[in-house]
């Protein structure tokens, strides 16, 4: 049997629609906010996601949902508003309708959107990274550095994980606590600080994990400091930004680094 997950923030509604699910053959439960939907998707074969939430805008809980995976996703809205439609599907949802829809009219959908999805080519599997020396392997869930495993917790891993894929890019703790803790970033935003010192601990740096005050975070050059050029001519060392014991950026003017820490 196919599990369907329905976001929608009316407690009555929502119940009326997972019976009426489970009647047509499906297993169904639901939650009532975006943060539960980011943290529960990947347990559901079909998302039904009500694009009016309490805490995130549904286009944007559909925008994430699509960036993450390629669960199937049908989108519904109280108003039959054709501008809200498109958005929702230039998004990234599979269909999306009126909340108006009959449940023989959904139990429809969702085989035709199912049936679709069944012939997509299947995401591709997660690469490992090198930034020697650190090595991230997303098949073993492992962590090395100089052939040496270290020993991370699992969100540790996905954190280190989506730094050291986009290594040059600064990465919002906003997008990293919706990646990782499919979370609302502004109320559990020292979680991010407490991994990041943690994960420099266990790698032995804090230059592995740059702090971009006020922005995010991205990986830093350790790697490169470490080991020594090869022969050859003389050439001028690249630089990179300065950065403190702590890996925080110190970048520009001194002006331009007070007003970094007033915003701070």
């Amino acid at each position: 049997m196919r599990n369907v997950l329905v976001v929608e923030r009316e407690i009555t509604f929502a119940e009326s629609m997972v019976r009426d699910l489970r009647r047509q053959g499906f297993v169904a439960r639901s939650v009532g906010t975006g943060a539960q939907a980011l943290r529960t998707y990947r347990e559901a074969d079909l998302v039904l996601l009500s694009l009016e939430l309490p805490d995130v805008d549904g286009i944007e809980v559909c925008r994430s949902l699509r960036t993450e995976s390629d669960v199937p996703l049908i989108a519904f809205t109280r108003r039959d508003d054709e501008l809200e439609r498109v958005l929702a599907l230039k998004a990234g949802a599979d269909d999306c309708v009126a909340r108006t829809w009959g449940f023989r009219e959904m139990g429809a959908r969702i085989d035709a959107v199912l049936r679709r999805s069944s012939r997509r080519p299947g995401p591709a599997a997660p690469e490992a990274i090198s930034l020697l020396p650190l090595h991230i392997d997303p098949r073993t869930r492992e962590v090395r550095l100089r052939d040496r495993l270290i020993e991370v917790t699992s969100k540790e891993f996905e954190l280190l994980y989506i730094l050291a894929a986009n290594p040059e890019t600064v990465v919002s703790r906003k997008e990293l606590m919706a990646k990782v803790w499919g979370s609302d970033w502004g109320q559990t935003s020292r979680t991010i600080d407490t991994h990041v010192s943690t994960l420099r601990a266990k790698l032995g740096c804090s230059r592995w994990i740059i702090t971009v005050r006020g922005i995010g975070y991205r990986m830093g050059h350790a790697a490169r400091s470490r080991h020594a050029a090869p022969a050859g001519p003389a050439t001028e060392p690249a630089t990179e930004p300065a950065a403190d014991l702590f890996g925080t950026v110190h970048d520009g003017t001194p002006e331009d680094q007070w007003a970094a820490n007033s915003a701070w």
